[in-house]
C-alpha cells in the first residue's frame, strides 16, 4: 500500500504490487512466467540480465561469433543518433519488449513522447512491455516520467520492475517490487497477474520482515528526504565525471537524470577493452567497457557515480592526467 501511495501517487492499486528481493530477481521470474517460446526485444546496449535470462530460459538460438548476438532476440540499436532510445517500429515484432529508463548503461532517460509511442506500438503489435524503472529516483528533469504508468494506456501493455537498491542502497540487503496491472491480459484473455502470482508463490518465500521494515522506513517522509539527499550526492558525482571527460574533449552522454555517464571513445584507442586496460594501468581507475553491455556498447565506457566524493574527485584528477 505504501509503495502504491508514496511512489506512484495511487496511479496503481496496492493489489498490483508484488514485493520481492529485487528487480534483477524479478526479471528472471518474469522470464519464467513467459517461458521458452517467446521472442524478446532488448535495447543494445543494455543491462546484461535481459539477454542472459532469455538465453537461460531457452528462448534463443546460437550466438553469432562475429556480431556476438543471439538468434531469436530482437536487438534494438540505441546510439547517440537516436538519443539511445530504440526505434521499435522499424524492428521485427517481439512478444516481450524490455526497456530500461533511466538507462543502464547509457544514462538516457526516455521522454513522455517516446514512452507514449512505445506504449502505442506495443498495444498495436500485441507485445508486453517490461519496464525497468530501477533508476527512477535520479530523474530531476521536468516532464520525464518516473513510471511507465504515467503514460496513458500503459496498464494495458506494461509490467514495471523496480528496486530499493538505487533508492536507498539496498543492493546487498535485497528489496524490490514488480507491478502487474490487474487488467493486463495475454492473447487468450487470461490474466498476466495470475501467472506471475503463481511463479512468485511457487519460487519465492517473500522478503524478510526486517528488510521490509527498512523499506517502510524509506517510504516515510523522513526517509524520502534522506533518499533525495543521497540521490543529489550521486548526481553531483555524475556531474563531476561528465565535466572531466568534457574537459578532455570526449563526447559524453547521461549523468543528468541517471547515475551513469556513457563516454564515447576515439577510434584511435582501439575499443572499450583497450580503453579500460589503458586507464587501469595509467590511472588505476576502474571503468566499465561498453562491450560488456552488448555489441552496441563497443566504443564507449560506462562510468558510475556510486562512490564517495573524495574517490570521485581523485579519479577525475587521475583521468585528466592520464588522458590529456
Amino acid at each position: 500500500e505504501k509503495i502504491a501511495k508514496v511512489l506512484y501517487n495511487d496511479l496503481i492499486d496496492a493489489s498490483e504490487v508484488f514485493v520481492s528481493d529485487g528487480a534483477k530477481c524479478d526479471i528472471m521470474r518474469v522470464q519464467q512466467m513467459f517461458g521458452s517460446k517467446v521472442v524478446s526485444a532488448v535495447q543494445d546496449p543494455s543491462y546484461p540480465v535481459y539477454v542472459d535470462t532469455s538465453v537461460m530460459m531457452g528462448q534463443t538460438g546460437n550466438q553469432d561469433p562475429d556480431t556476438k548476438q543471439y538468434e531469436n532476440i530482437v536487438y534494438m540499436n540505441c546510439n547517440p543518433d537516436n538519443g539511445f532510445f530504440p526505434d521499435y517500429a522499424s524492428m521485427p515484432r517481439a512478444d516481450v519488449v524490455y526497456l530500461c529508463s533511466p538507462n543502464n548503461p547509457t544514462g538516457a532517460a526516455a521522454t513522455k513522447e517516446q514512452l507514449t509511442e512505445m506504449v502505442k506500438l506495443c498495444k498495436e503489435r500485441g507485445s508486453i512491455l517490461v519496464f525497468d524503472a530501477a533508476y527512477a529516483p535520479f530523474i530531476r528533469s521536468e516532464g520525464v516520467p518516473k513510471s511507465i504508468f504515467e503514460i496513458e494506456g500503459a496498464k494495458d501493455v506494461a509490467i514495471e520492475v523496480n528496486s530499493f537498491s538505487k533508492y536507498a542502497g539496498f543492493t546487498g540487503v535485497r528489496l524490490g517490487w514488480t507491478v502487474v496491472p490487474s487488467g493486463l491480459k495475454f492473447k487468450d484473455g487470461s490474466l498476466v497477474r495470475d501467472d506471475f502470482n503463481r511463479v512468485m508463490t511457487t519460487a519465492f518465500n517473500g522478503a524478510s520482515n526486517i528488510v521490509q521494515s527498512g523499506g517502510l522506513a524509506c517510504l516515510d517522509e523522513e526517509g524520502q528526504k534522506e533518499i533525495a539527499t543521497l540521490i543529489d550526492y550521486y548526481l553531483e558525482n555524475a556531474k563531476l565525471l561528465r565535466e572531466t571527460f568534457e574537459s578532455i574533449g570526449y563526447p559524453v552522454h547521461g549523468g543528468v537524470d541517471a547515475p551513469y555517464v556513457f563516454v564515447e571513445l576515439p577510434e584511435s584507442i582501439g575499443g572499450s577493452w583497450n580503453a579500460f586496460n589503458m586507464i587501469l594501468e595509467k590511472a588505476q581507475v576502474v571503468t566499465i567497457p561498453g562491450a560488456g553491455f552488448g555489441p552496441g556498447g563497443e566504443g564507449f565506457l560506462r562510468l558510475s557515480a556510486f562512490a564517495p566524493r573524495d574517490s570521485v574527485v581523485e579519479a577525475c584528477k587521475r583521468l585528466k592526467e592520464a588522458l590529456k
